[in-house]
């Protein structure tokens, strides 16, 4: 299977149909490629809160209640396109009003066959938690597709490896990232490989790039795109499938045999996903004193 993973640049929009050409000619490109699987990163749909205007935009709380109001229009989109190109679709995340009424951070898949769910991010970083007030959502799900089982860890929540662990039955990690600086994108896929090293399986890390001077929360960022496997049998031995520049807007496209990440799993030169439960009875250490 072909995967592609974005490297996505936010532009300020004058109306929906700009919108939806970007998306439009996004997925296009990427289906175009031959990919089967596509995913954006996380806040990517900040861009929609510049439909509303400078000052919702540029404002914290206002900007998630703009992007809140235009989230059924573009689950529509990206439903149309994925049946359209016959292509599996992790849309950019988007700061979305739950039941309780607190903002969580919510990605969305598609599917060809015009199914949905999403994942809500489960961990917030400072900004989100401080500033930004965002809340932790529902929980970690595993999606069985005809891709293959996909797990979702949202940026931050793959620096955290029980939540990978949770989700160690996935063949795929997605991991949707905003970054600020070049320190925040390593620390994520930093996480995304050490997810793939432990649960043997493949992650693909999706970012923003560029800057934008209208928003408080996406104003700065740096990143790539990046797949990401077990250093082992029938992978390469640095782990890394693809990498794109760092800031550089684009796809960048891994081809992904799923049959390698059973074998590896089943008979790899190490087993660590198998081995995690040696670390129960050794996961407290004993203090020594040497001085």
């Amino acid at each position: 299977m072909k995967i592609a993973t974005a490297a996505y640049p936010l532009d300020w929009l004058d109306s929906w149909a700009q919108y939806e050409d970007k998306i439009s000619a996004w997925v296009a490109d990427a289906a175009g490629q031959g990919a089967e699987l596509l995913v954006f990163p996380e806040y990517g749909a900040m861009e929609l809160s510049t439909l509303a205007g400078a000052a919702a935009a540029g404002n914290l709380a206002g900007s998630i209640r703009a992007v809140s109001e235009r989230k059924q229009e573009a689950t529509s989109l990206h439903l149309r396109l994925a049946a359209e190109y016959r292509v599996h679709i992790l849309g950019a995340s988007a700061p979305v009003a739950d039941v309780n009424g607190r903002p969580v951070n919510r990605a969305e898949l598609y599917t060809p066959d015009g199914l949905q769910d999403h994942q809500d991010k489960q961990i917030m970083t400072r900004f989100e938690r401080e500033d930004w007030h965002i809340a932790p959502g529902g929980p970690l799900k595993l999606f069985e597709t005809a891709l293959g089982r996909i797990g979702i860890l949202i940026c931050y929540d793959c620096e955290f490896p029980l939540l990978g662990r949770a989700l160690s039955e996935a063949d795929l990690l997605l991991v949707p990232s905003c970054t600020e600086a070049l320190a925040g994108y390593w620390r994520v896929r930093i996480g995304a490989m050490a997810r793939a090293l432990e649960n043997q399986c493949v992650c693909v890390m999706s970012s923003i790039v560029g800057d934008n001077a209208w928003s408080e929360a996406v104003d700065r960022n740096t990143g790539a795109g990046g797949v990401f496997g077990p250093p082992d049998k029938g992978f390469p031995a640095t782990g890394v499938l693809a990498e794109g520049q760092v800031n550089r807007p684009g796809w960048t496209y891994a081809e992904v045999d799923m049959a390698r990440i059973a074998e590896v799993r089943r008979d790899g030169s190490v087993l660590n996903r198998t081995h995690w439960g040696d670390q129960d009875d050794r996961s407290v250490a004993q203090p020594v004193v040497l001085r």
